[in-house]
């Protein structure tokens, strides 16, 4: 049990993935963000990463809201094409790989996940963000039985960030 409760933990959450340097001079960066009315601009027309680190933060606290109710199928987390990397398996591929993966774990266990976004590297446009954060799984009396960290790699479609890849890894010893 044990051990299927640190691969939904690191399931969950986590990303790897690099996104593109983009090269352009800060005018042309703050006219495309601009254009692109991500909604997450400041007035100058830079992107505003506090306000991506909440947006992403809120992505976080939904996804494990929806992931504690048992409601899975519900999430609006993962993008279609989405990938996790999650250990001792290989890649989950597909956001419908992604939930029945989600819902099996839900089945055998009662634990609850909370997630901490800690920092967010925004491309210059705002369109990808790569998240870094840790996690906690809890049983049904609030004690901590597994922590550790996660990267995710999010874009931003139809005006929505979306997980595309994500990968964890607790920081218990290996048993």
């Amino acid at each position: 049990m044990k051990n299927k409760s640190v691969k939904l933990v690191l399931l969950g959450f986590i990303i790897s993935s690099l996104f593109a340097c983009n090269t352009n001079n800060d005018t042309k960066t703050e006219k495309t963000a601009t254009e692109a009315g991500t909604g997450t601009e400041s007035k100058s027309g830079a992107v505003d990463k506090e306000k991506i680190k909440q947006e992403i933060q809120a992505k976080e606290d939904q996804f494990a809201e929806v992931y504690n109710s048992g409601e899975v199928k519900n999430i609006g987390y993962y993008a279609d094409d989405a990938v996790t990397f999650y250990p001792n398996r290989p890649p989950l591929v597909g956001k419908a790989a992604i939930v029945d993966f989600l819902i099996t774990d839900i089945r055998t266990n009662s634990n609850k996940l909370i997630f901490n976004t800690n920092e967010v590297f925004v491309s210059s446009d705002g369109n990808q963000v790569v998240e870094l954060g840790t996690y906690r799984l809890v049983d049904s009396s609030k004690t901590t039985i597994n922590t550790g960290n996660y990267m995710s790699l999010f874009e931003k479609r139809d005006g929505k960030y979306v997980c595309v890849r994500d990968m964890s890894a607790s920081i218990l010893p290996i048993e």
